[in-house]
């Protein structure tokens, strides 16, 4: 058993904590009865998926997540929430009694099967690879292997910022 005061120790502490302040934060965006709450849950979320991306070496990759969604995409949900002046915006519907439990059985089957997928699994270490989180890596990187997927997240922002408007013009025009 490893000690707290190694550094193995202290980083897998740390790991944990990121791990926790992302689920956290779900569970707030999925469990909030105000709008408002579930996107400071969301943002929550995203601040602890960044953190897991610098503790995976990638502070780039953390910033661009701080960046553009903290940064851009709840602050966009939280203007078009604070423009939409509708009182069915305020407070979600609540739902089905039963969608909890059933939530709670499918993702215990999935922790079930991915921690017994991880212990039958041979993890080998990866190679060491000097020099290849750089940002000049990370663009050509961006702008040629995963093209397609810089594109999708581009478009996934353009509807998210699409939304908030719409959801603000509804609130406006009543």
């Amino acid at each position: 058993m490893m000690s707290l005061l190694t550094a193995e120790g202290l980083s897998g502490l740390l790991f944990l904590v990121f791990i926790g302040v992302t689920l956290a934060g779900a569970l707030v965006a999925t469990n909030a009865r105000s709008l408002i709450r579930s996107v400071a849950g969301l943002a929550l979320c995203f601040l602890g998926v960044a953190g897991l991306y610098y503790y995976l070496n990638s502070p780039f990759v953390a910033l661009m997540q701080i960046l553009i969604y903290v940064g851009a995409v709840c602050v966009t949900i939280i203007f078009a929430v604070m423009l939409a002046e509708s009182s069915d915006l305020k407070r979600v519907t609540r739902r089905n009694g039963l969608v909890g439990p059933l939530a709670f059985l499918t993702s215990g089957i999935l922790i079930w099967a991915l921690a017994g997928l991880a212990l039958k699994t041979e993890w080998r270490p990866a190679p060491c690879l000097l020099n290849r989180g750089t940002v000049e890596n990370l663009g050509q990187s961006l702008l040629t292997t995963y093209s397609m997927s810089f594109e999708l997240i581009s478009v996934v922002l353009l509807v998210a910022v699409v939304g908030s408007l719409v959801l603000a013009r509804v609130g406006r025009d009543k």
